[in-house]
């Protein structure tokens, strides 16, 4: 383990600490322009969502509307009722975003399999970057806003839902995460998302607020343009055992 990713992880509640965590509930709302694009407006307002920290699992309640919760499992999607009768499903979601362009729009299942492997990503990172499979190393660091940030690289490999295999991290001084740039696969665009307004839930370290924007040449962050995404945490809820 590099000497980043190490005080990375502590500073976000210990690996040790971490391993022993079995669920995160979060209640939390999702907007942005992408989602106006992909003709999925309605978004998450006050959604409980519940991610399982040992494997990749997220379930989404309310989704897509009240009464029916959103399950992303096993690589695939499920909108069920309330009592876990399925409604609709796609085994292999991933595979119905082949040809995609930017301005296309996405089905109900194809945003739950979006944002499902997203909120396990988000979520579970930093301690995803400890992960068997996941490969790290710490490259050239960033300047930004008169502040220098130090950034770890990830490699993701195949059989692990996330946007694409070659992500970057970025972390103040203190060793806590402050932007990930990324290639959104089935979303077609660069994406740099930035955290804001840290908290302690539980002891371990989750930003508050989220913003993701595009990314341009040479990995500069359009601040200027409408917000792809953005994420409120209003609670957190971590249990272990």
């Amino acid at each position: 383990m590099s000497d980043l990713l190490e005080l990375v992880l502590d500073a976000h509640g210990g690996l040790v600490n971490w391993r022993e965590v079995t669920t995160i509930d979060l209640r939390l709302t999702l907007r942005g322009r992408l989602l106006q694009v992909k003709q999925q407006p309605q978004g998450l307002q006050g959604a409980l969502v519940k991610i399982a920290t040992q494997r990749p699992r997220t379930l989404i309640s309310p989704f897509p509307h009240p009464g029916a919760r959103g399950l992303f499992e096993n690589r695939a999607v499920a909108i069920q009722t309330s009592s876990g009768q399925s409604i609709a499903a796609l085994d292999r979601p991933r595979e119905t975003f082949a040809g995609h362009e930017r301005t296309t729009p996405w089905t109900q299942l194809q945003l739950l399999y979006f944002i499902g492997y997203a909120f396990w990503n988000y979520f579970t990172t930093p301690f995803l970057l400890a992960v068997n499979g996941v490969s790290v190393v710490e490259i050239e660091p960033w300047e930004e806003n008169g502040e220098t940030w130090r950034v770890l690289q990830a490699n993701f490999p195949e059989d692990l839902d996330t946007h694409c295999a070659i992500q970057n991290f970025y972390f103040n001084d203190k060793g806590l995460l402050q932007r990930h740039d990324y290639f959104t696969d089935v979303g077609r665009g660069s994406a740099a998302h930035y955290v804001f307004d840290h908290a302690t839930f539980d002891g371990f370290i989750f930003p508050t607020h989220r913003r993701v924007v595009p990314r341009g040449d040479g990995n500069i962050a359009t601040l200027s343009a409408p917000s792809t995404f953005m994420i409120d945490l209003e609670s957190v809820i971590v249990s272990t055992g």
